[in-house]
C-alpha cells in the first residue's frame, strides 16, 4: 500500500506543473523595424524566418529591417516601442501576433503549433 502512495505524489505534482504551464497567458509577437518600433506583421512575412533572426555579430549577418519580436512590454500598435524580450522565441511559449493568431513553440528543431483565434484548430509545424 504504500508503494502506491510514493507513486502517486510525484505523479500528481508533475500534472499540477503540466496544468499550470499549459495556462499560461499567451505573449505578444509583433513585427518590429530596426529601432525596435512595431509595424505591420506583412513586413515580417515577406522574410523568410532563418533570416530576421539572424545573429547581427555573426559572420556572413545581411542586415534585415524587419524581424518578429517575442514577449517583453509595449503594445501592437504601429509606432510603439518594444523591449525586455526577444527575436528569438522561447521553448515553451506561446504567442500572440496582432491578428490574434497563436504560436506554440514546441521543443526540437522548427517546431510550432498555430491556432487561430476564430477556429480554434491546430495548424502544421514551422508556422
Amino acid at each position: 500500500m504504500r508503494k502506491s502512495r510514493h507513486v502517486a505524489a510525484p505523479l500528481l505534482a508533475a500534472a499540477a506543473l503540466a496544468m499550470m504551464s499549459a495556462c499560461r497567458k499567451p505573449e505578444m509577437q509583433r513585427c518590429v523595424d530596426e529601432n525596435n518600433m512595431v509595424v505591420d506583421d506583412k513586413f515580417c512575412a515577406d522574410q523568410p524566418a532563418a533570416a530576421q533572426n539572424q545573429n547581427p555579430n555573426g559572420i556572413g549577418f545581411v542586415r534585415h529591417l524587419y524581424r518578429f519580436y517575442y514577449g517583453g512590454w509595449g503594445g501592437f500598435g504601429g509606432g510603439s516601442r518594444v523591449g525586455g524580450g526577444s527575436y528569438l522565441p522561447t521553448e515553451g511559449h506561446s504567442y500572440v501576433n496582432s491578428s490574434g493568431h497563436t504560436t506554440t513553440v514546441r521543443g526540437g528543431f522548427g517546431s510550432s503549433m498555430t491556432r487561430g483565434s476564430s477556429d480554434g484548430h491546430g495548424g502544421g509545424a514551422g508556422e
